[in-house]
Protein backbone atom coordinates (compact mmCIF):
# COMPACT_ATOMS: atom_id res chain seq x y z
CA UNK A 1 0.00 0.00 0.00
CA UNK A 2 3.21 2.37 0.56
CA UNK A 3 3.42 2.76 -3.52
CA UNK A 4 -0.27 4.28 -3.52
CA UNK A 5 0.73 7.51 -3.73
CA UNK A 6 4.28 7.47 -5.36
CA UNK A 7 3.50 8.05 -8.63
CA UNK A 8 1.13 10.97 -7.87
CA UNK A 9 3.24 13.95 -8.67
CA UNK A 10 0.49 16.29 -8.80
CA UNK A 11 -1.01 15.47 -5.39
CA UNK A 12 2.61 16.31 -3.67
CA UNK A 13 2.76 19.41 -5.88
CA UNK A 14 -0.77 20.05 -4.10
CA UNK A 15 0.15 19.90 -0.76
CA UNK A 16 3.42 21.68 -1.43
CA UNK A 17 1.78 24.63 -2.14
CA UNK A 18 -0.93 24.17 0.36
CA UNK A 19 1.22 23.26 3.60
CA UNK A 20 2.65 26.73 4.60
CA UNK A 21 -1.72 28.39 4.32
CA UNK A 22 -4.14 25.31 4.81
CA UNK A 23 -5.63 25.98 7.82
CA UNK A 24 -5.19 21.84 8.36
CA UNK A 25 -1.70 21.86 8.02
CA UNK A 26 -1.07 25.31 10.62
CA UNK A 27 -3.60 23.10 13.13
CA UNK A 28 -1.29 20.35 12.86
CA UNK A 29 2.18 21.84 12.77
CA UNK A 30 1.33 24.42 15.71
CA UNK A 31 0.05 20.80 18.09
CA UNK A 32 3.57 19.03 17.17
CA UNK A 33 5.65 22.38 18.09
CA UNK A 34 3.37 22.93 20.94
CA UNK A 35 4.50 19.11 22.29
CA UNK A 36 7.98 19.71 21.40
CA UNK A 37 8.15 22.97 23.44
CA UNK A 38 6.27 20.97 26.59
CA UNK A 39 8.50 18.54 26.81
CA UNK A 40 11.93 20.50 25.48
CA UNK A 41 11.35 24.04 26.88
CA UNK A 42 13.57 26.69 25.72
CA UNK A 43 15.79 23.92 23.55
CA UNK A 44 16.06 24.37 20.28
CA UNK A 45 19.16 22.12 19.27
CA UNK A 46 17.04 18.82 19.78
CA UNK A 47 17.48 16.06 17.30
CA UNK A 48 14.38 15.40 15.63
CA UNK A 49 13.56 13.05 12.80
CA UNK A 50 10.23 13.24 11.02
CA UNK A 51 9.69 10.02 8.92
CA UNK A 52 7.28 10.39 6.73
CA UNK A 53 8.13 14.18 5.95
CA UNK A 54 5.97 14.32 2.73
CA UNK A 55 6.83 17.50 1.08
CA UNK A 56 8.36 18.91 4.16
CA UNK A 57 6.10 21.43 5.66
CA UNK A 58 6.19 20.37 9.16
CA UNK A 59 10.14 21.03 9.23
CA UNK A 60 9.72 24.33 7.66
CA UNK A 61 7.77 25.24 10.09
CA UNK A 62 9.90 23.80 12.87
CA UNK A 63 12.65 25.22 11.20
CA UNK A 64 11.04 28.84 11.24
CA UNK A 65 10.10 28.19 15.09
CA UNK A 66 14.11 28.13 15.44
CA UNK A 67 14.64 24.21 15.82
CA UNK A 68 18.06 23.93 13.99
CA UNK A 69 19.00 19.85 14.47
CA UNK A 70 16.49 18.41 11.63
CA UNK A 71 16.02 15.85 9.27
CA UNK A 72 13.59 13.65 7.42
CA UNK A 73 13.19 10.98 5.17
CA UNK A 74 9.89 9.85 2.53
CA UNK A 75 9.81 6.83 0.43
CA UNK A 76 8.04 9.27 -2.54
CA UNK A 77 10.89 10.76 -5.33
CA UNK A 78 8.51 13.55 -5.55
CA UNK A 79 8.18 14.71 -1.76
CA UNK A 80 11.59 14.28 -1.11
CA UNK A 81 12.46 16.45 -4.25
CA UNK A 82 9.90 18.93 -3.14
CA UNK A 83 11.11 19.36 0.34
CA UNK A 84 14.82 19.62 -0.64
CA UNK A 85 13.73 22.24 -3.02
CA UNK A 86 12.79 24.33 0.70
CA UNK A 87 16.21 23.95 1.92
CA UNK A 88 15.76 20.84 4.01
CA UNK A 89 18.25 17.92 5.00
CA UNK A 90 16.09 15.11 3.46
CA UNK A 91 16.69 11.66 2.22
CA UNK A 92 14.64 8.76 0.24
CA UNK A 93 13.75 5.93 2.60
CA UNK A 94 11.20 3.94 3.43
CA UNK A 95 9.88 3.86 7.37
CA UNK A 96 9.12 -0.20 7.04
CA UNK A 97 13.38 0.29 7.36
CA UNK A 98 13.61 2.85 9.97
CA UNK A 99 16.78 0.73 11.61
CA UNK A 100 18.45 1.07 9.00
CA UNK A 101 18.28 4.61 8.73
CA UNK A 102 21.42 6.36 10.03
CA UNK A 103 21.31 3.50 12.72
CA UNK A 104 24.14 4.52 14.81
CA UNK A 105 21.97 8.03 15.61
CA UNK A 106 19.27 8.09 18.38
CA UNK A 107 16.65 11.04 17.87
CA UNK A 108 14.84 13.69 21.02
CA UNK A 109 11.35 13.07 18.84
CA UNK A 110 10.61 11.38 16.19
CA UNK A 111 7.46 12.46 14.31
CA UNK A 112 5.41 10.47 12.14
CA UNK A 113 1.90 12.05 10.35
CA UNK A 114 -0.41 10.51 8.21
CA UNK A 115 1.80 7.65 7.64
CA UNK A 116 0.67 4.89 9.10
CA UNK A 117 -2.56 4.42 6.87
CA UNK A 118 -0.24 3.47 3.80
CA UNK A 119 1.34 0.24 5.94
CA UNK A 120 -0.30 -2.83 7.44
CA UNK A 121 -1.01 -3.25 10.76
CA UNK A 122 1.62 -5.34 11.61
CA UNK A 123 3.91 -2.97 9.88
CA UNK A 124 2.92 -0.51 11.79
CA UNK A 125 3.42 -2.40 14.90
CA UNK A 126 6.77 -3.72 13.74
CA UNK A 127 7.62 0.45 13.02
CA UNK A 128 6.65 1.95 16.66
CA UNK A 129 8.67 -0.67 17.85
CA UNK A 130 11.91 0.48 16.22
CA UNK A 131 10.76 3.99 16.83
CA UNK A 132 11.72 2.89 20.59
CA UNK A 133 14.83 1.99 20.05
CA UNK A 134 15.49 5.00 18.27
CA UNK A 135 14.22 7.58 20.57
CA UNK A 136 16.66 9.05 23.58
CA UNK A 137 15.53 8.87 26.89
CA UNK A 138 12.62 10.83 27.36
CA UNK A 139 12.39 11.07 23.44
CA UNK A 140 8.52 11.34 21.98
CA UNK A 141 6.96 9.91 19.19
CA UNK A 142 4.64 11.95 18.07
CA UNK A 143 1.88 10.84 15.91
CA UNK A 144 -1.40 12.37 13.65
CA UNK A 145 -3.81 10.16 11.58
CA UNK A 146 -7.16 9.81 9.68
CA UNK A 147 -9.66 8.74 12.05
CA UNK A 148 -13.26 6.89 11.93
CA UNK A 149 -14.38 5.75 9.25
CA UNK A 150 -17.38 7.64 8.98
CA UNK A 151 -15.16 10.40 7.16
CA UNK A 152 -13.89 8.36 4.53
CA UNK A 153 -14.35 9.86 1.37
CA UNK A 154 -13.06 10.65 -2.32
CA UNK A 155 -10.09 12.17 -0.09
CA UNK A 156 -8.76 8.44 1.33
CA UNK A 157 -8.66 6.71 -2.23
CA UNK A 158 -6.75 9.34 -4.00
CA UNK A 159 -4.24 9.58 -1.25
CA UNK A 160 -3.98 6.66 1.01
CA UNK A 161 -6.54 4.25 0.21
CA UNK A 162 -9.57 4.36 3.38
CA UNK A 163 -7.47 3.08 6.02
CA UNK A 164 -8.80 5.37 9.00
CA UNK A 165 -8.10 4.64 13.19
CA UNK A 166 -9.37 5.16 16.53
CA UNK A 167 -7.42 5.51 19.47
CA UNK A 168 -7.67 1.70 20.30
CA UNK A 169 -5.69 0.89 17.45
CA UNK A 170 -3.13 3.02 18.33
CA UNK A 171 -3.03 1.94 21.69
CA UNK A 172 -2.37 -1.84 20.80
CA UNK A 173 0.03 -0.44 18.64
CA UNK A 174 1.89 1.50 21.21
CA UNK A 175 1.64 -1.62 23.87
CA UNK A 176 2.95 -3.98 21.78
CA UNK A 177 5.95 -1.72 20.90
CA UNK A 178 6.74 -1.01 24.56
CA UNK A 179 5.11 2.71 24.24
CA UNK A 180 2.85 4.63 26.30
CA UNK A 181 0.46 7.39 25.23
CA UNK A 182 0.58 10.09 27.28
CA UNK A 183 -1.68 12.34 25.51
CA UNK A 184 -4.22 11.59 22.63
CA UNK A 185 -7.14 13.60 21.01
CA UNK A 186 -9.26 13.70 18.13
CA UNK A 187 -9.31 17.24 16.32
CA UNK A 188 -11.86 19.16 13.84
CA UNK A 189 -14.76 18.27 16.35
CA UNK A 190 -16.42 21.69 15.33
CA UNK A 191 -16.26 20.89 11.82
CA UNK A 192 -17.01 17.56 11.90
CA UNK A 193 -20.72 17.72 11.04
CA UNK A 194 -19.73 19.67 7.97
CA UNK A 195 -17.16 16.89 6.78
CA UNK A 196 -19.19 13.68 7.77
CA UNK A 197 -22.22 15.36 5.64
CA UNK A 198 -19.60 16.17 2.39
CA UNK A 199 -17.97 12.73 3.05
CA UNK A 200 -21.06 10.78 3.18
CA UNK A 201 -22.19 12.48 -0.54
CA UNK A 202 -18.71 11.00 -1.49
CA UNK A 203 -19.19 7.60 -0.55
CA UNK A 204 -22.70 7.81 -1.77
CA UNK A 205 -21.33 9.02 -5.42
CA UNK A 206 -19.08 6.28 -5.60
CA UNK A 207 -20.99 3.50 -4.73
CA UNK A 208 -23.55 4.85 -7.73
CA UNK A 209 -20.56 4.99 -9.48
CA UNK A 210 -20.73 8.60 -10.73
CA UNK A 211 -16.82 8.95 -9.23
CA UNK A 212 -14.16 7.89 -11.34
CA UNK A 213 -11.53 7.13 -8.77
CA UNK A 214 -8.79 6.81 -10.67
CA UNK A 215 -9.28 10.19 -12.10
CA UNK A 216 -10.37 11.80 -9.08
CA UNK A 217 -8.20 14.60 -6.97
CA UNK A 218 -7.79 15.43 -3.17
CA UNK A 219 -9.92 17.95 -1.40
CA UNK A 220 -6.01 19.53 -0.55
CA UNK A 221 -6.82 22.82 -1.46
CA UNK A 222 -6.71 26.16 0.19
CA UNK A 223 -10.13 27.84 0.29
CA UNK A 224 -10.63 32.00 -0.02
CA UNK A 225 -8.49 33.47 2.76
CA UNK A 226 -11.56 34.43 4.87
CA UNK A 227 -13.06 30.56 4.49
CA UNK A 228 -9.75 29.63 5.46
CA UNK A 229 -9.15 32.40 8.62
CA UNK A 230 -12.79 31.06 10.19
CA UNK A 231 -11.69 27.19 9.10
CA UNK A 232 -8.52 27.70 11.32
CA UNK A 233 -9.97 30.02 14.22
CA UNK A 234 -12.55 27.31 14.55
CA UNK A 235 -10.53 24.68 14.88
CA UNK A 236 -8.03 26.50 17.01
CA UNK A 237 -10.65 27.65 19.55
CA UNK A 238 -11.95 24.18 20.19
CA UNK A 239 -8.24 23.28 20.57
CA UNK A 240 -7.66 25.83 23.42
CA UNK A 241 -10.93 25.08 25.13
CA UNK A 242 -11.13 21.14 25.34
CA UNK A 243 -7.24 19.84 25.36
CA UNK A 244 -8.77 16.62 24.92
CA UNK A 245 -11.37 15.84 22.08
CA UNK A 246 -13.84 12.78 21.71
CA UNK A 247 -14.28 13.11 18.01
CA UNK A 248 -12.56 14.31 15.12
CA UNK A 249 -11.54 13.96 11.67
CA UNK A 250 -7.93 13.48 13.04
CA UNK A 251 -6.25 11.68 15.76
CA UNK A 252 -3.15 13.34 17.45
CA UNK A 253 -0.94 11.32 20.09
CA UNK A 254 1.81 11.58 21.90
CA UNK A 255 3.91 8.66 23.15
CA UNK A 256 7.02 7.85 24.89
CA UNK A 257 8.60 4.75 26.36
Amino acid sequence: MLSFMIDKRAEYERMFRAEQTLWWYRILHEKVSEQLQRQFPGQTDIAILDAGCGTGGLLLHLQQQGYTQLEGFDFSADGVAFSQSRGLRISHHDIRNLADYVPDKRFDAIICNDVLMYISDEAAASVLQTVRQRLKPNGLLISNNNAFDAFIGIHDYTVGGPKRFVLSDIRQFATKAGLHIRYATYWSLLLSPLILAIRSWQRFQIRRGWVDLSQATSDVDVPSAPVNRLLYSLVKAEGALLKKLPFGSSLFTVMQA
